[in-house]
């Protein structure tokens, strides 16, 4: 298995940790969760994906709004703090969330060259969109590695991918991303009573898995495994949206899965993949509670025990 990781992908912002429901330094716990298993191979980005790159895939108007403190507030859903300036923003929380994106694209790459898996602990921000950044999301990691991966040539405009996205909530931002491209299929599976509540982005989604809140493990994986029976054998990669904020300590996801729950749901999509010979990134996603990185690290280590990746 091979797991993408750099130290560089902590937010670490010290009393002003405790503004945010988000655990910026479980990342490290996931290493160290995992750095004593010989059977995961660990990669590194060599830097955050430049601002070039992030600017070719944005919008005119959200290339001044990433650089903008009170639209990243906004986004970021934290109180305006006026003695907070942009470049503290920049360095503590977009500079990490850049170097989640190139280890997205990373993952990518080397999937679309060698096969296999490549499991990203970062990134996977699916809310955000080429127009806006909401819900935690500041850069579409999917859209930008596509975009990027499009123009190096290492993938074709005609080429088809799949977005599976197992977050708790729908992934809108990709939705809006990919709504007018054909040759991207999403499978989304979700809390249907939370946010986003968008039906304009629901509806693009092309295997829709809807649940009502609450819904525990055995519902959900019942139906995510008819979803995952609903795939092509065509595509030429798969980004993975593996978020842990399905598990019932999360405060925000509103779902009732147990770690080995998430655990199980790994394994099924890997399984499902590996039997369409779909090379794969996987991404961190949503996880608001303290049992994300537990949940991670137990994922992965199933996954690694299971032969799978």
């Amino acid at each position: 298995m091979k797991v993408i990781y750099s130290k560089h992908y902590n937010i670490d912002l010290g009393l002003l940790n405790y503004l945010h429901p988000f655990d910026g330094i479980k990342f490290q716990t996931i290493y160290d969760g995992l750095r004593k298993n010989k059977s995961i191979e660990f990669v590194e980005p060599s830097g955050p994906v430049s601002m070039d790159i992030v600017d070719e895939f944005l919008s005119s108007i959200m290339q001044h709004r990433v650089r903008n403190k009170n639209g990243i507030f906004q986004a970021l859903e934290v109180p305006r703090i006026p003695l907070l300036g942009f470049s503290f923003l920049d360095r503590k929380i977009l500079t990490p969330m850049r170097w989640g994106v190139a280890g997205t694209l990373l993952g990518a790459t080397q999937a679309l060259k060698n096969g296999g898996v490549y499991w990203n602990v970062s990134g996977g921000y699916h809310h955000a969109t080429q127009q806006n950044m909401e819900g935690f999301c500041i850069y579409n990691d999917v859209g930008i590695c596509y975009q990027t991966l499009i123009k190096s040539g290492l993938l074709a405009p005609d080429e088809k991918i799949l977005i599976v996205d197992t977050d708790a909530h729908h992934g809108n931002g990709n939705a809006y991303t990919f709504m007018e491209n054909k040759q991207v299929t999403i499978l989304d599976i979700y809390n249907a009573g939370i946010y986003p509540t968008s039906a304009y982005t629901r509806n693009r989604v092309d295997i829709p898995v809807p649940l009502s809140p609450g819904a525990d493990g055995q519902i959900y994986l019942q139906k995510y495994n008819e979803a995952l029976k609903k795939l092509d054998d065509n595509y030429s990669l798969a980004f993975v949206v593996a978020g842990t904020d399905t598990l019932m300590s999360d405060k925000l996801g509103g779902l009732c899965l147990g770690i080995d729950d998430v655990a199980e749901r790994e394994k099924r999509t890997l399984q499902a993949l590996g039997q369409r010979s779909v090379p794969a990134v996987m991404l961190g996603g949503g996880g608001y509670s303290k049992d994300s990185a537990k949940s991670v690290i137990r994922a992965i280590s199933v996954c690694v025990e299971s032969g799978i990746g």
